[in-house]
């Protein structure tokens, strides 16, 4: 059961929220590394790779290959930063074998004068358009494409006769350059994003729960503010009675003792924890009606949509005293929308002064404004409610 005077909240809602804000925070950190691994791919391929086969041009044997092949992975790259950028990836693995074959060609075409210079641009570049490919995707794949590449750069030293010992510690640095950087990259990317993601998360859920208890404080100090005014006004009216200054018989006496018990009644049924908490609370104020001989009907079309406290209280109100000074018979009806609910309160007019209670007009409040009429005619009074999102 919910905290006396306090609306039901379920914690559905608030994890909903609490998850939207840890999503919110990991896509933010997520989308800083991608910008960073597109800046690093994209610059390296332009700032050190171009240069490099423009400068060994004519030692390479085929520099026309290397050319179309660094102009390709070029045009792939700035394709899939553009796209991840917008959240739409290329395909990962039919981009990652595209690359592949860019690599055995680029190897096949640079000739074993240019293998280990930076010419030799897959070297150095191709693993970080891997990074690109595979962005969003386990680091185990990224493992296996530069594993690959190792490969592949191992079939081209074996197969230029590069087997010298130098030669194999040069190779052996080249794929601890190659696969090093990029994987922690894209580790590290990975990791900091589940990390940015917890701490949102953990501190999202901390500020739910203090507003949630700063909530529950101030409505359980507004009930008890309001139940001591209205153990007050039931009180002077049982003081009067006993002392022998009021007149059980008097009819003004009799309205302040209805009034009185109404309030008190639907004041203790808002804490109650129903599926519909304002039907409840208009059912509690006709059922004392009824025990006061006021034949009443309760009409209710729709389903009155979740609704705080101080919503339901100023709909209810001033149709509680209204009712509270019924005699013969009263008509209540409820209807409701998903953003908008109307109560109307119909009893037959009588001499005497209107039913005391909050005056015509309109209150905006956190959740929507409410709207209050009244009017008599001689035959009838009619008063209503009508709240809108």
């Amino acid at each position: 059961m919910p905290p006396v005077g306090e609306a039901p909240v379920g914690e559905a809602p608030v994890r909903a929220a609490v998850g939207q804000i840890a999503a919110a925070v990991a896509r933010a950190s997520d989308r800083g590394a991608r910008v960073a691994a597109i800046t690093i791919a994209l610059a390296w391929h332009t700032a050190v790779a171009l240069p490099a086969v423009l400068a060994g041009h004519a030692d390479l044997a085929a520099p026309g290959v290397v050319l179309a092949a660094w102009a390709l992975v070029a045009v792939l790259g700035v394709l899939t930063g553009v796209r991840l950028l917008h959240d739409t990836p290329l395909p990962a693995w039919p981009l990652a074998g595209l690359l592949l074959a860019v690599d055995v060609t680029v190897f096949a075409a640079v000739g074993g004068t240019q293998l280990f210079t930076a010419a030799n641009w897959v070297w150095s570049t191709l693993g970080w358009f891997f990074v690109l490919a595979l962005w969003g995707r386990r680091v185990v794949g990224l493992v296996a494409l530069l594993a690959a590449h190792s490969l592949i750069a191992f079939a081209a030293v074996v197969g230029y006769g590069a087997t010298a010992p130098a030669d194999l510690a040069r190779y052996a640095m080249y794929v601890y350059g190659t696969v090093s950087l990029p994987i922690a990259a894209f580790a590290g990317s990975a990791v900091i994003a589940a990390l940015a993601r917890q701490r949102a998360a953990t501190a999202a859920a901390t500020r739910a729960t203090t507003a949630e208890r700063d909530a529950a404080e101030r409505a359980r100090r507004d009930r008890r503010e309001r139940l001591a005014l209205v153990s007050g006004a039931a009180g002077a009216v049982l003081a009067d009675l006993a002392e022998g200054r009021a007149d059980p018989a008097d009819p003004h006496v009799q309205r302040r003792a209805v009034l009185a018990a109404s309030r008190l009644r639907r004041l203790i049924a808002e804490s109650d924890d129903v599926p519909d908490p304002l039907l409840h609370e208009l059912r509690a104020a006709a059922d004392l009606a009824e025990r006061n001989g006021v034949p009443i009907d309760l009409v209710t079309i729709g389903t009155p949509p979740p609704l705080p406290v101080d919503v339901r209280r100023r709909l209810a109100e001033p149709l509680t005293a209204t009712l509270a000074d019924a005699r013969g018979w009263a008509r209540l009806t409820v209807v409701s929308a998903p953003d908008e609910v109307v109560v109307s309160l119909v009893t037959p007019d009588r001499d005497g002064p209107d039913a005391t209670g909050p005056p015509p007009g309109w209150e905006d409040t956190d959740d929507g404004r409410v709207d209050q009429l009244y009017e008599r005619d001689g035959e009838i009074r009619w008063a209503q409610t009508r709240w809108r999102r």
